[in-house]
């Protein structure tokens, strides 16, 4: 198991190695198997990148490098280099408490240093043969943020009040909620318009791709 890193500058140079390596020979690097069920390639994927830079954070709701407070988030790529879909953050609150400010959010946490990892993805690429691509920190501009923090102001709201069926995936300019779940069948506590406990399909914060197609660009001047 790799050690986490205690600077950016040493998860930056073990992010970085790691260009231009398949995710099978970094597996058979890390002992990793593939998955035998293509379905599972999202979650494994990311537990093997974790693996091998050494993120610590488990299954915590903190940054995957702790000490750093640096989140990891892959970053999928069609076969024109593009992000392949939006970008899961963490899931929404089945009871979010009314007053929190976007900066105590754990959105907010998981977005203030980001390390991203392009990774090729397109659904024709078998997944060993799949690359890694060249690393890069990101933390929000004040513009960036402003928009978020707008976005995750309004979303926290209609959450607050119960009105679940107001929101929809197109509202919010840079990020979004949706479902998120393992299955349809997936439910959580929570309580409904009326006020009333209820069981209800867990929803996730991520962002958008046009949103991230732009980090990524900005990354590559």
């Amino acid at each position: 198991m790799t050690p986490a890193p205690t600077s950016e500058h040493e998860l930056m140079a073990r992010a970085r190695a790691l260009a231009g390596l398949t995710l099978g020979e970094l597996a058979a690097q890390e002992g990793f198997a593939l998955p035998a069920d293509a379905r599972r390639e999202k979650g494994w994927t990311g537990q093997l990148i974790e693996r091998a830079l050494g993120a610590d954070a488990g299954n915590r709701a903190q940054p995957d490098f702790t000490a750093l407070g640096i989140e990891l988030k892959t970053l999928p790529l069609d076969r024109l280099g593009r992000p392949r879909e939006s970008t899961y953050v963490c899931r929404a609150p089945s009871s979010p408490a009314a007053g929190l400010r976007w900066k105590q959010s754990p959105v907010w946490h998981k977005l203030r240093r980001v390390l991203w990892l392009p990774i090729e993805a397109a659904h024709e690429t078998p997944l060993p043969t799949r690359r890694l691509g060249w690393a890069f920190l990101w933390s929000p501009s004040d513009a960036e943020d402003h928009l978020l923090g707008e976005d995750w102001e309004e979303l926290h709201t209609l959450l607050c009040l119960g009105r679940r069926d107001e929101i929809s995936a197109h509202l919010g300019t840079l990020l979004q909620l949706r479902p998120k779940g393992a299955d349809a069948q997936e439910t959580a506590p929570g309580y409904d318009g009326d006020g009333r406990a209820s069981r209800l399909p867990p929803l996730g914060f991520y962002l958008r791709a046009r949103f991230t197609r732009q980090l990524l660009a900005q990354s590559n001047p």
